[in-house]
């Protein structure tokens, strides 16, 4: 009777810790790759309450703020995807849809929790291929304290922003903040210029540059590189080698008066070094005309489900997508990764006013959409680099229209 009973109690042991281990095991572990080193940790103590909620579902985040794409492009062509993946509306959205790469989310119930306007950068023949996150701006964050000191106004045309950096200059602060050593931000004031030279004309131009019919030329670009040289020369001492970490904090300190960036840069950047900061958000002028003067504004960030991930990570990370729609994931993402959510229901209130601003340009219909999401996604990767080249004077105007253009017809 003893021999039996303790062949039991082996038994029952013996499959306790085969259930156990079946248990630990059907732990999935997702990795979520994006590109915002603004909202490192703020993404961590999302996922982390994620898992709370779901603790067989752990997501592992890995942040490439430099040549992500790049970098993203030859994982997906080694079949070696990263489960959920950020990416940039529009083309990259198309690009990867059309090659097969990222799940169908038109159907799933968490898309009626977006704002429709967001979703014309992640539809690809009419099927929804990713999920938009949030709104954002780029145009110049400025020190509110230094203009009200020096009765500065905010510029509406190049001859006022001249005119306004020349007063900061005369009084002993530094009109720029800047990042050249990582070159992205020069990607988008490139792309922000281009597409105010472009203006209405920008569908009729991105024909062209398929068709072979267009390029990169001085009439759109010369006004753009006159800028870039003029901030520069109003950035202080070595602005070459100032990074982005370097652009913050050089405008938390109160000693810089505007530095061209997303709102990205204030919220979880300067603002975080600074909490006394006392900021506003305008529209970068590169004309002499105020209608010309709007601000760089669309679908910024969006998650997508590579395809060719596991049935079971795929279904966990549409429970992330779940999660991050629902009213305490949304709000989550608008507290403490401070971004405008595209997401209903937000409730914004405790943002600061450079967010009220953008949503003013919002509102009053003064934004143009981010271009180069239009753009072929290896031509905007490579703009960055090019543009910091130019800038260290290692490639003239000419290089950089005719890379580009080249670039372009070569996709």
């Amino acid at each position: 009777m003893m021999n039996k009973l303790s062949k039991i109690i082996v038994l029952l042991t013996f499959c306790t810790a085969v259930l156990c281990g079946c248990k630990k095991n059907d732990t999935i572990t997702l990795e979520l790759f994006h590109y915002k080193q603004e909202i490192i940790q703020q993404l961590e103590q999302i996922t982390a309450e994620f898992t709370s909620q779901n603790p067989n579902i752990v997501i592992h985040c890995e942040c490439i703020a430099n040549d992500s794409q790049s970098i993203l492009r030859t994982r997906l062509k080694s079949n070696d995807g990263p489960d959920i993946m950020m990416l940039q509306g529009y083309s990259t959205i198309f690009e990867y849809a059309r090659a097969g790469y990222l799940v169908n989310l038109t159907n799933e119930s968490f898309m009626s929790n977006l704002y429709p306007s967001s979703l014309n950068a992640v539809t690809y023949e009419e099927a929804l291929y990713a999920l938009p996150m949030d709104m954002a701006g780029i145009g110049v964050i400025y020190n509110k304290d230094i203009f009200a000191e020096l009765g500065l106004t905010i510029p509406t045309t190049v001859s006022e922003l001249k005119s306004i950096c020349k007063t900061i200059s005369d009084k002993g602060y530094t009109p720029f903040a800047v990042s050249v050593a990582d070159s992205w931000p020069l990607g988008h004031l490139f792309s922000m210029g281009h597409t105010a030279m472009i203006g209405s004309n920008l569908d009729q131009w991105l024909f062209d540059m398929d068709a072979g019919a267009a390029s990169f030329a001085p009439e759109q670009t010369d006004r753009i590189f006159d800028m870039l040289d003029f901030i520069l020369q109003n950035a202080g001492a070595n602005p070459q080698h100032k990074t982005y970490d370097d652009q913050k904090s050089d405008f938390a300190s109160g000693k810089y008066a505007m530095m061209i960036q997303g709102l990205w840069a204030y919220g979880t950047g300067a603002k975080l070094i600074n909490p006394q900061l006392n900021a506003g958000f305008f529209a970068f002028p590169f004309t002499d005309d105020p209608a010309d003067t709007k601000l760089y504004a669309d679908t910024d960030s969006t998650f997508a489900i590579y395809s060719y991930t596991t049935p079971e990570k795929i279904a966990a990370a549409k429970k992330f997508f779940e999660f991050i729609t629902s009213h305490i994931g949304n709000q989550m993402w608008v507290e403490k990764c401070r971004l405008i959510s595209t997401i209903k229901g937000a409730n914004v209130s405790s943002m600061d006013t450079p967010y009220i601003d953008f949503i003013r340009y919002l509102n009053q219909e003064q934004t143009m959409p981010w271009a180069f999401s239009l753009w072929p996604t290896t031509v905007f990767e490579q703009s960055k680099k090019v543009l910091k080249e130019y800038c260290e004077g290692k490639k003239s105007r000419k290089d950089v229209n005719e890379y580009l253009t080249g670039l372009w017809r070569q996709r």
